[in-house]
């Protein structure tokens, strides 16, 4: 039986076990907290409970799942593992020591698996024994509901180990995407002009409700400000500098002085009860909907582009994580299709010609966008 070995037990480590052990894999897992370890049986059961009692699950299934989990005190207990993943603090020291100890212990097959968002693998790969096991696997929160994966090698990981990974994430349901090891890999790279261009929008007048009620009126399940206050201004903010800063702060990723007004004022959306709409819902689409959807639409099937020609994905690739990542109507791709080229071009350059001398180059047309 193929075993796997998950290495943190917070919310999105216990998802993932969970994921696997509902696979029928058989699943050890640990915390370096004991509190988190003594309860993470207890918490994937109630969990599984309210699906039973929501009549999505059988239980005979629920037990079976949790048959599949256990958890040790150690990372001895990882010693049958094929697969290990790691769901700890996002910190470089904390994850390259985690695997540099767990090297000791697992055979010198056993794929290594971040589940970092941030962190470029190569790093984490650095210095050990064999960086060619070596991998990240993004999971999406919640991991039990969200079907992609998000699967970046790095340069010196072994083919082996890729397929590996892809083979026993498939048989667990979800919808694997390999993509390179560069900074926001596929999804949150590719939204960040979703979020910049509507908060250029912003910034030039236009209302909140206006910007989101385009984009529904274009079929995205929620617009741009108010998918900013589901996830909490703070974290888009976060993720935002992190990508202008690992991207050597490039324009496309320019850090909008409205988002940071709504952070310092604790404006952060849901879970401050302010943000940018909520409460509030959008409003009727404004007149210039089309306008505006494909001014946003631009920008992101430009930055898609940008991501396609470093190399390492394909635009079907990107297309299904923005869909299954984002729950976007479309991939950039399709949209691109949908739209042509002419219009996005004549986008581009509109709002290049328009923009100041700092952010001009945001709006430089990709290879390939501009071009065959």
């Amino acid at each position: 039986m193929t075993t796997i070995g998950v290495v943190g037990l917070g919310t999105m480590g216990l998802g993932i076990a969970q994921v696997y052990a509902a696979a029928g894999f058989q699943v050890i897992a640990t915390d370096a907290h004991e509190p988190a370890r003594a309860n993470a049986a207890a918490r994937m059961a109630e969990a599984l409970e309210a699906r039973v009692t929501a009549g999505k699950l059988a239980p005979e299934a629920r037990a079976a799942t949790l048959a599949n989990l256990m958890i040790v005190e150690t990372l001895a207990g990882f010693a049958p593992c094929d697969l290990v993943i790691e769901a700890i603090v996002e910190k470089l020291a904390a994850k390259q020591g985690l695997f540099a100890t767990l090297e000791g212990i697992v055979r010198p097959d056993c794929v290594l698996a971040t589940n970092t968002s941030s962190i470029p693998v190569r790093d984490i790969a650095a210095g050990l024994r064999h960086p060619e096991r070596v991998l990240a696997l993004h999971f999406f929160n919640p991991p039990t509901v969200m079907k992609l994966v998000e699967l970046a090698p790095h340069d010196g990981t072994l083919r082996k180990s890729i397929n590996i990974a892809r083979e026993i994430s498939e048989k667990s349901g979800k919808t694997v995407v390999e993509c390179p090891d560069r900074p926001g890999f596929i999804v949150n790279r590719c939204a960040r002009p979703f979020y910049g261009e509507a908060l250029a929008l912003l910034a030039e007048g236009r209302s909140a409700s206006d910007i989101d009620a385009a984009m529904l009126a274009a079929g995205y399940r929620l617009g741009p400000l108010s998918l900013i206050d589901l996830i909490g201004a703070d974290i888009n903010l976060a993720a935002t500098q992190g990508m202008r800063t690992a991207m050597g702060n490039h324009p496309r990723y320019h850090v909008f002085p409205a988002l940071e007004a709504q952070v310092a004022k604790g404006h952060l959306g849901r879970k401050s009860g302010q943000g940018f709409l909520h409460p509030a819902r959008p409003g009727p689409a404004p007149a210039d909907a089309e306008a505006i959807a494909l001014r946003i639409e631009a920008t992101l099937i430009n930055e898609a582009h940008w991501l396609l020609c470093e190399g390492g994905t394909t635009a079907e690739g990107i297309d299904t994580a923005m869909k299954l990542g984002l729950n976007f109507p479309r991939g950039p791709f399709e949209a691109l299709a949908r739209h042509g080229r002419p219009p996005l071009l004549a986008t581009l350059a509109a709002l290049q010609a328009a923009a100041s001398a700092d952010l001009k180059p945001r709006y430089t047309p990709a290879p390939g966008l501009a071009y065959d």
